[in-house]
Formats: C-alpha cells, structure tokens, sequence
C-alpha cells in the first residue's frame, strides 16, 4: 500500500514537471520568468550569506600586516629590525594606506605582498593607487608622491582590491615619537563587541534587507500564475481530486525553483567575478572572499523549494473550492482581515515585553525574539497589502480610459500586483523604521570634538625636523594657496632647566615652549598687550603644573631631547604670566609662548610646528594643495580636518552597510518590479492586442499600465508607511529614546521607491509597445 501511494506521490509530482514544459514556448517563457524571479533572489541571499567571510577576509588581512604595535615593548636594532612610521595621506575623501620603512640590518620582516622592502626613494603601491596616479584624476596627488615606483602590493597585503595604499623606502628615520621598531608583521585578528544598541541595530538591519527578498522569492514562484491556475482547474474538473491537484501544483512548483537555483547560483557566480570592480562607501573586496557559509548555502538550496511548494499550495484555495469560477475568470470571495491583522499584532506583542530594557550598557539582546517580532511586523505589510488594494480599487468608479482599464484590471485580479509590489512595500517599512531608530539614538554616537571650525577647518602639524624656520614664512606657504582666507604658524619645541637631572626612569621634566608672531599667540592666549620681544606663561591651577613653568632668569636647554639640536637660552626678566586660550582644536596650551623678538628661531633646530588654517572648503582642491605644501615638510606631517562632531566607528560603519545593503536591495526591488511587470504583460498580451485592433490608442494603454503599477505601490507606500513608523517607535521606546518621526527620512524612502517604479514602469514600455502589434492576436 505504501509502495502504491509512493508512486502515485511520484507519478503526480511528475506530471506537474512536465505541465511546465508542456504549455510550448508560452510555458517556456515563463519558467524562464520564474527562474529568473527566483534567481536574482537566490544570488542576494547567497551574497548576504558572503559577508562574514568578506569581512574575515578584510579582518585577516589587516591583522597580517600590522606595523603599529602601541603599548608593547619594541626590540632592540638588530640584524632582523625595523623602522617603520605611518605616513597615512587622503585623497578627493579617499584615505591612503601609507608607511616609511627604513631597515636596520640586511634580514629585515618584508610586509605582506611585498617580496623585498624598497630602498631609499623607492615605492611600492596597490594597482588601485598605480592606476590613480597614472591618470589624469591623479594630476595633484603626483607631487605627493613624487618617487620611482619599483612594485606593486600582492593581494594578500591590501584589505581590497580597490585600496589605496603605499609603502615609501627611506633613510631617514629615527626611533621614538611615531616612529617603531618591529621585528614582524601581523598582530592576531580581534574585533571589539557591539553593545546591544548596536547589535539591535544589526539584527534590524540583515532583518530589513533580507525579508524583502524572501518577499520577492515567495512573489516569483507565482509567475505565470493565471495560466498556472487554468491549468490546475482544468484538472480539478476533468476528475482530479483536491489531493492530486496540490501533488501536480507542488510538481510545478519545484521544477521553478529548482531552475531558480541554479540560476541563482549561475549570477551569483557572474556577479562575484565583477565584484573587485565596485567600491561602495570605501569598501571593496577580493572575488575569493565572496564564499558563502556552506552551513548557510544549503539552508537556501532546500529552504527555497520548500517556500516554492507552500506559496503554490497556499494558492490552490479558489482551484479547490471553485475551480469553475477560475477557469471563467469570475470574482472569487473577498478576502480575510482577521489573520491578516494578527500577523502585526503577534509582533508587536513579542517586542513589548523589551520595554525600555536595551541600552548602551545593558545586558545582551534576545536575538530570536527581536528577529522574530520585527520580521512579523514587516510581513505584516505583505500580508496587509493584498486586502487594502482590493478594498480600495473595489469602490473605485469613473476617470479617463486608462484610468478605467487600470481600476477594471486591478479589480480583477488585485492579488498579482500586490504581490508584484510587496516587496517594495516591506523594504520601505523597514527603511523607515531603521532610519527613525538610526536618528533616535543618533546623539548617542555623535559626540562633540571641542574643534572651533568658526577660528580654523584645519590643521598641519609638523612633528619635527624644521631648522631655520620662522612662523611668518611658515603660514606664508599656506597662505598663496587659492582658496586659503587665512593661515596662523606657530613653531614648538620643549625645554628643561640645565642641571636638573633625570628621574628614576631617565626622564627629565619638560616644558612646552611655543614661538609665534603676536597675531598667533592670541591663538593660545589671551595677553592684554603683546608686541614683539615678548614672552608669556600659561599655567593650570595644578601646583605641579606652576612648579614645572621656568621663572625669569632660569636658564634652559632647548630640545634638550637631541644633543645635537640642544641650545641654552634664558627666560628674560620681562615674563608674563596670562590666561590660556582654547585654540582651534580644542585643546589647552600650557607652558612658555615667545614672540620671534625674545627668542630667533632661525637659530634653532628640530622644531616642529603647526599652522591653522581658515579656508573654503567647498573648493574641493584647495584642501589637496594644502596637502602636497604639508608634504613638503615630510611625508609625515598630518593635515587634520576640524569638525565639530565626529561619529563612533561602529556607529558610522553601521550607517555605511545599510548603504551597501539598501543599493543590493533596490537593484534586486527594480529588477524584480520589471521581471513581475514583464510577466503580466505577456499574459495579457492578446487583450492589449485586441484593444488595440478595436481602436484603442497606444498612449492610453501605456498610461493605463503606468496607473496599474502606481496604484498598488502607492497603496504600499501609504501601509509601509503607517507600518513602519509604528514599528520604528516601538524601537524608539525599546531603547528607551522618545518617539519622534523623521519626516525627511520618510519622505526620501517614499521617493526612492516612486522613483524605482518609474524607472522600471518606463523600462517595461518597448516590451508593451511590442506586445500591442497585430501579431499578439496569434495563439496557439
């Protein structure tokens, strides 16, 4: 008995394989539809199921060429030594990897990528940053780098393909300050924790941007469905038992998404090879780290043809019931508001009870119940959509043709453009709720830096090596620069009393002394008279502090640090002690200030200095010309931007995968929006010709189709919308923030849907005007 239901299981799963290539090019073309459908979802989730190991890759990379070993003891110079210093540089926004390295034997480590370090002079640079300098966009980075390139880094010593990075041979580097010494590379690959604000905000995120393709995966399989659905009834009235039909439908079904699969598999494949050519926010990654979790890979392979088999078993309701009435195109029974209402509403009820009980320093996230909430909230829009669109199209009376023919349709069959839109709809309640939750605890990760950006917008520091130097002809180099309003040297070193002597650990106490024009002192400080000549203190209210500031007549040694730029200088009578100022980044100045009168600094040497700048920063080269003057000084010197607020790191890469996230979204949305477009077009191409061949004007027809699309979406946008800003305050309220809608966030994720619907309305017009020649009068 077994053995007879196994083969009738069989036999009826087989003949719904071969109703899919029995319906002759019609049906060909749409299992092509509905691989295609299935396909571009299939590839997203397999790219979603990538990005751990993209970023392990990125992580181990990093890890295997760290030089910056902060807080370890370094090795003494030996044969097997390195100096190595950071000489990072940014281009048009795009940061540049850059270090020096100076042997100090003949077994020095060589980084990852390289084969030998380069010498003096020479440089070694990524392919991204060869082709950049040798293009045209590269003009005012050259002067920068103006050195014989000798090689190019491997891949394994670049975090992506697309890195600008470089590595600089020199002789002229010392040990101490930013300078190291290593004898390796590579550190072990370690990544701080997420605090459960953020982690929620990764949990919403791979929920938001996944479940539109799920959406979009359970919408594909239902290509063709009108056709799907004669053929089904067909069967229920020729004798086959409800039974049967669901065996022959789930045949049908799987043989759809099996095609999906591999056609899936067959662009993830096409598109992971096109990958290193995209940069996204600064985020570029090699084709072999594009591998999907094997554990997570086979959850699709067998989770998609099961979905597949529900979503078309789900669809047999009118076939069971009424198959007459499906096959004669007649109104079925309206639809169900309870259970619809109940998805949302289990949501809601499952993210209650983490009222006020996610926050910065709390315990950790419930995972399964934050995914499983938000993911019921957000199909409740799919779920919603079809109702609302088949109430509101069923009162509609009157309005042009098109009008007319749009509403008929859609009163016909509302069910295939909900579902064509669903998705859509989903994406733009979660992009609300996201951007709401992002804006609600904004303030959290966007802290104050203290700079003045009213005084300077940035700032060039010169750690040392400046001899001969005076801070007027310092700012002067800045100030020709086209664009620069205003530029303030100021010229530093420190000094120590002569005879006092070092501590238990060698250290001698030390004084910052600060040389500039009067103009510039009142940069640090606030003196009610100054002309040159002058020399003034700026002391705290620690007593240690004061005992530290030379009193009038104490003789110093100025860089006292170096024997052989050592001077001796004494501290004249005429010292003033006046209150400090803030200076432009943000920082309190204390120690010795001295007008270029008191104390010539062109007989000097080892200074360092830093000069502010006032500047027009939406010239986007002026800030690159400051950086090649700054260049001139050492490659490095830092050119440092002021802002008044700076993001945390994790919140900002946050912020810059939801835009990786969002584009792959709305490309798949707009490919799926067309492909769903395409389908119904065909399956209506004998009514549109028809229409045509009895008068009707083309213009009409594509106006009407142009309302059949808008409708629904515009349905969608107004449920996502009520959907996602009550989802969006109910995380508000879980991480105990206030409710407040951020219109502009709504107002942008509404237009980026419109617009996607109108691009991809517009892209589907040559296929209908081909549709509505007298040829689509032929049948078969």
């Amino acid at each position: 008995m077994s053995r007879h239901r196994s083969t009738g299981w069989a036999a009826d799963l087989a003949l719904g394989a071969r109703l899919v290539f029995a319906g002759g090019r019609n049906g060909l073309l749409r299992t092509l539809m509905t691989a295609v459908g299935v396909g571009l979802g299939v590839a997203l989730l397999l790219t979603s199921t990538s990005v751990s190991t993209m970023l392990d890759g990125r992580s181990e990379r990093n890890a295997a060429r760290d030089d910056q070993f902060f807080g370890s003891a370094q090795p003494p110079p030996g044969d097997r030594t390195l100096l190595v210093t950071a000489a990072d540089t940014v281009y048009r926004n795009e940061v540049i990897r850059g270090r020096l390295l100076q042997p100090d034997g003949a077994h020095p480590p060589v980084p990852p990528g390289l084969t030998r370090l380069p010498g003096p002079g020479e440089l070694v640079v990524s392919p991204a940053l060869a082709r950049l300098l040798d293009s045209p966009d590269g003009a005012l980075l050259r002067p920068r780098l103006d050195h014989p390139v000798v090689g190019t880094i491997a891949d394994e010593g670049l975090s992506g393909p697309n890195e600008y990075a470089y590595y600089l041979g020199t002789d002229q580097l010392r040990p101490g300050g930013p300078t190291m010494r290593i004898d390796h590379f590579g550190s072990e690959s370690s990544s701080e924790g997420l605090d459960p604000v953020l982690m929620l905000l990764v949990l919403i995120i791979f929920v938001v941007l996944l479940l539109p393709i799920a959406v979009f995966i359970a919408a594909a399989v239902r290509f063709g469905g009108e056709a799907r659905d004669r053929r089904l009834a067909a069967l229920r009235l020729v004798g086959a038992d409800a039974v049967t039909t669901r065996r022959v439908a789930a045949g049908e079904a799987l043989v759809g998404a099996l095609f999906g699969l591999l056609a899936g598999a067959a662009f993830f494949l096409l598109g992971r090879q096109l990958v290193e050519q995209v940069t996204l926010e600064g985020i570029s990654v090699f084709a072999g780290d594009v591998r999907p979790s094997p554990a997570l890979a086979v959850l699709i392979v067998l989770a998609v043809p099961a979905v597949a088999v529900a979503v078309a078993q789900l669809a047999l309701r009118r076939i069971v019931v009424e198959p007459l009435g499906v096959v004669r195109r007649s109104a079925s029974r309206r639809r169900r508001l309870w259970w619809r209402l109940t998805v949302p509403i289990v949501g809601v009820a499952l993210l209650a009870p983490l009222h006020g009980g996610i926050d910065q320093t709390g315990g950790p996230v419930n995972q399964v119940q934050v995914i499983t909430g938000v993911a019921l909230l957000l199909v409740g829009v799919a779920a919603l959509l079809p109702w609302l669109v088949e109430s509101v199209v069923g009162r509609l009376r009157g309005g042009t043709v098109s009008w007319q023919l749009a509403i008929r349709r859609l009163q016909l069959d509302s069910e295939s453009s909900a579902r064509m839109v669903s998705g859509v709809a989903v994406a733009v309640a979660g992009g609300i709720a996201l951007q709401m939750l992002f804006a609600g605890v904004q303030h959290e990760y966007v802290r104050a830096t203290g700079h003045d950006v009213s005084r300077a917008q940035t700032i060039v520091v010169i750690d040392d090596g400046l001899a001969g130097a005076h801070p007027g002809s310092l700012a002067e180099r800045f100030r020709t620069i086209p664009g620069v309003d205003a530029a303030v040297g100021v010229l530093d070193t420190t000094v120590s009393p002569v005879g006092w002597t070092p501590d238990e650990y060698g250290e001698r106490p030390a004084t910052l002394l600060r040389i500039a024009d009067c103009a510039a002192l009142r940069e640090l400080a606030v003196p009610d008279r100054c002309v040159d000549g002058d020399v003034f203190r700026i002391t705290d209210e620690r007593p240690l502090d004061r005992a530290n500031i030379p009193a009038p007549g104490r003789e110093l040694e100025i860089g006292f640090r170096d024997p052989a730029t050592t001077t001796r200088w004494t501290v004249p009578a005429g010292l003033r002690t006046v209150p400090g100022r803030t200076d432009p980044a943000g920082n309190q100045f204390t120690g010795l200030l001295v007008t270029p009168g008191a104390l010539d600094p062109g007989t000097l040497r080892g200074l360092g200095g830093r000069v502010y700048l006032s500047m027009d920063l939406t010239r986007p080269d002026t800030i690159e010309l400051v950086r090649n003057a700054a260049a001139g000084f050492g490659p490095v010197t830092q050119v440092q931007t002021l802002r008044a607020t700076e993001e945390v790191t994790r919140f900002a890469q946050l912020r810059r995968g939801l835009y990786v996230g969002v584009v792959a979204t709305l490309l798949l949305l707009g490919a799926s929006l067309l492909v769903g477009i395409l389908e119904q077009l065909r399956e209506r191409r004998r009514a549109l010709a028809v229409l045509v061949a009895f008068g009707t004007r083309r213009g009409t027809l594509s106006t009407s189709v142009l309302w059949q699309t808008a409708v629904p979406v515009l349905l969608g946008l107004v449920l996502a919308i009520g959907l996602g800003t009550a989802l969006g305050g109910i995380l508000l309220v879980l991480v105990g923030q206030p409710v407040r809608l951020d219109w502009p966030s709504i107002a942008s994720m509404s237009g980026i849907a419109g617009a996607v619907v109108l691009l991809v309305t517009a892209l589907s017009l040559p296929a209908l005007w081909r549709l509505l020649r007298p040829t689509g009068l032929r049948t078969e």
